[in-house]
């Protein structure tokens, strides 16, 4: 199951990437900070992307993440029980947000395009994706 963690953990290093770039007020991948606003956040009538302060908030939740994924889980003690209960919260977190973006009330607070259909197609079945390898690394139990 460390494969899987490691992958997991690829995974999120990469997108804390991508929210660092935007920190740094790189709109990579689209051209300018209106067109990755509407696509990567999609609140009615967004043309700024948030703060770098945000993003770099995001980079730090991401990338505390992937290095939890490689923490030993069969550590005793109060270092084993906060290992496991973190990778609970992780699952928890990605399975919430990728639920959210088929839930009508909640899609509503992203209706922007391009971000509606980016979301329902890649944001949210990553971010189920996450939960369901996150959910399989913690209840594998392996360091």
């Amino acid at each position: 199951m460390s494969a899987l963690a490691d992958v997991i953990s690829v995974i999120l290093v990469a997108i804390a990437a991508l929210h660092g770039a935007w920190a740094l007020r790189i709109w990579w991948p689209l051209r300018d900070e209106t067109d990755l606003a509407r696509a990567a956040v999609g609140t009615r009538d967004i043309t700024k992307m948030p703060s770098p302060a945000a993003c770099w908030a995001v980079v730090l939740v991401l990338l505390a993440g992937a290095l939890w994924l490689q923490l030993p889980r069969d550590a005793g003690g109060l270092r084993g029980a906060l290992v496991p209960a973190g990778l609970g919260v992780m699952t928890l977190a990605f399975l919430a947000r990728g639920v959210a973006a088929y839930v009508p009330a909640l899609r509503r607070l992203g209706p922007e395009e391009p971000f509606a259909t980016l979301d329902r197609r890649y944001y949210a079945p990553l971010c189920l994706a996450l939960a369901a390898g996150t959910a399989a690394v913690l209840l594998s139990g392996a360091p």
